[in-house]
């Protein structure tokens, strides 16, 4: 079980490195060569610049339980289909339940950029955002752990 991080312009890194550190749950970075994201002591992996390849080497490294913190949303849903965990730098987590309407509000923002209109970018990042992502992020590594440990006790995979 591991905790892979989709790097390039993630906020919440070294909180994140903490957390799971405190959880002694394997991190990895992913970034591309124009966001060189490294840390001590945690794995780094950079990727040649391209659309997505950041997205897919990180989901070729993924195993059932991982955690994946991303803020996208094409990225989560792979995550889901392969039995991780994704969540976001502000604490939502991607779920079966959700990640249809994420992809489809995501697609309707493409659309309308692509005709030449504008969306509204993020709002600022605030200490309530670090506070939910932390609250979040320790939940879902209690809840894989678990889920590992069960999954391990009872020979399944």
């Amino acid at each position: 079980m591991k905790v892979l991080i989709d790097a390039d312009a993630c906020p919440v890194v070294d909180l994140a490195l903490s957390i799971s550190s405190e959880f002694e749950i394997e991190t990895i970075l992913f970034c591309d060569t124009s966001h060189r994201v490294e840390r001590d002591n945690v794995i780094t992996i950079i990727v040649p610049k391209g659309p997505d390849s950041v997205d897919f080497t990180l989901v070729n490294a993924l195993s059932k339980h991982d955690i994946v913190i991303t803020q996208d949303y094409g990225l989560a849903a792979m995550v889901l289909a392969r039995g991780g965990y994704p969540i976001d730098q502000n604490g939502r987590e991607m779920s079966n339940e959700n990640i249809e309407r994420l992809l489809d509000m995501r697609h309707v923002g493409q659309k309308i950029r692509r005709a030449g209109g504008r969306t509204k970018g993020p709002k600022k990042r605030t200490q309530e955002n670090n506070i939910s992502f932390e609250m979040k992020f320790r939940q879902i590594c209690e809840r894989a752990i678990l889920a590992h440990k069960l999954e391990e006790s009872t020979g399944e995979k």
